[in-house]
C-alpha cells in the first residue's frame, strides 16, 4: 500500500463513515426506516442523501485531526461543535425528511477527528487502542463555543424526544449565553445529559457501548453470517443490554425496558436464524410502529452505525 497524503487519509476516513451510515439504513431493523419501511415523512432516500451531505464535514474533521499530529492546529481549535453544526446544516439542505442522522453525526465527528489523529496501518485500518485514546483527547478538548454550536446544530435539525434537561436545557433561550459566560465546555454539557442520553454517555465515557459491546459483537457476527443478519443481531444485542434512551425520553423508562426484554428474547430464540425468531422480529417491528415513531429505537440505530463505522475503518467491505 502506498503512503496516503493527509488529504487522501481524510477523504478515506470520510468515505468509511459515509458507507457505515448507508449500510446501517439499508438493513431492515425493527422500528427503523429501511428500504421497505418508513415513517410518515421520513424515508430511506432521506438517510441516503444525508450520508452524502455529511461527507465534507467528516473529511474536515479528519483533516483537523491530522493537523493536530503535525502541530498545525491546537486541540482546542478542532471545532467539534462547529463541524457538527455545519454537518447538520448540510444534511438539512440536501433532504426534506427532517432529522435523520444528528445522533449518528454526534458520534461520528469525534471518531473522524480521532481517526485523523491515528496512523493508518499497512492493511488500511487503525489501531483501535490508539484511536480510542485519541478519541478521549478530542472530546475533552471541546470548549464552550463547541457547546453553543452543538445547540445551534440541534436548532437546525429539530430532533424529537429531547425531554427537559435539569440544567442548560437546549430549548432554553438563555442557555447559550450561560454556556459562554460560565465557560461550560461541550464535554461538561454531555456529562449533565449522560444519565438519560446514550450518545452523551458514549462521549464522556470513551464510547464503551460502541467499542466494548457493539463492535466486537458485530465483528464476530460478520465472520460467519451475512451482513443483514449480523447488523440486525447487533442492533438487538445493543437494545437488549441498553434500553433505548430515545424511547425512554418519549415513552418512559418502563416502556424502554420492556422493549429491551423483547430484544433479548428474540436473540435467545435465534433471531433471523430461526423461523420462530423471524416471526418474532416481524411482530416486534409491528409493535414498535403502533404509536407512529414514538417507539423508534433511534439511539440504538446510531450506536449500530458506530459499530459499523469501526468495522469499515478496520477494513470490512460489503
Amino acid at each position: 500500500m502506498r503512503l496516503m497524503s493527509s488529504f487522501q487519509k481524510a477523504q478515506y476516513i470520510a468515505k468509511c463513515l459515509q458507507l457505515a451510515i448507508m449500510l446501517e439504513v439499508s438493513i431492515q431493523k425493527p422500528g427503523n426506516v429501511s428500504f421497505t419501511t418508513s415513517f410518515k415523512e421520513t424515508r430511506v432516500e432521506h438517510f441516503l442523501a444525508s450520508a452524502i451531505a455529511a461527507g465534507p464535514s467528516f473529511q474536515k474533521a479528519a483533516s483537523r485531526g491530522v493537523a493536530t499530529t503535525k502541530r498545525q492546529i491546537e486541540l482546542e481549535k478542532l471545532g467539534m461543535g462547529e463541524l457538527i453544526k455545519a454537518c447538520s446544516a448540510d444534511v438539512a439542505s440536501w433532504q426534506h425528511g427532517g432529522n435523520t442522522i444528528l445522533g449518528t453525526v454526534m458520534l461520528f465527528m469525534p471518531l473522524a477527528t480521532a481517526a485523523g489523529m491515528t496512523p493508518i496501518e499497512k492493511k488500511v485500518s487503525f489501531d483501535f487502542t490508539v484511536l480510542r485514546r485519541n478519541l478521549d483527547v478530542a472530546v475533552k478538548a471541546t470548549t464552550a463555543w463547541d457547546a453553543v454550536h452543538l445547540y445551534e446544530a440541534i436548532d437546525i435539525a429539530c430532533p424529537s424526544g429531547l425531554g427537559d434537561a435539569p440544567d442548560l436545557d437546549v430549548t432554553d433561550s438563555t442557555s447559550k449565553k450561560r454556556l459562554l459566560k460560565e465557560k461550560v465546555g461541550l464535554f461538561e454539557v454531555f456529562k449533565l445529559a449522560a444519565n438519560y442520553d446514550d450518545i452523551c454517555y458514549e462521549w464522556v465515557n470513551n464510547y464503551p457501548i460502541t467499542f466494548d459491546l457493539a463492535y466486537p459483537y458485530l465483528r464476530e457476527q460478520l465472520n460467519n453470517k451475512p451482513l443483514n443478519t449480523a447488523v440486525v443481531h447487533t442492533f438487538l444485542k445493543i437494545l437488549s443490554k441498553h434500553p433505548d434512551t430515545f424511547i425512554a425520553r418519549k415513552m418512559g423508562k418502563p416502556k424502554a425496558q420492556e422493549i429491551s426484554k423483547i430484544s433479548q428474547t428474540i436473540l435467545e430464540i435465534g433471531g433471523l436464524e430461526t423461523i420462530e425468531g423471524k416471526e418474532n422480529i416481524v411482530e416486534f417491528d409491528k409493535k414498535l410502529r403502533t404509536i407512529g415513531n414514538a417507539c423508534n429505537p433511534g439511539t440504538t440505530a446510531d450506536l449500530t452505525a458506530a459499530a459499523l463505522a469501526l468495522c469499515v475503518l478496520d477494513g470490512y467491505r460489503p
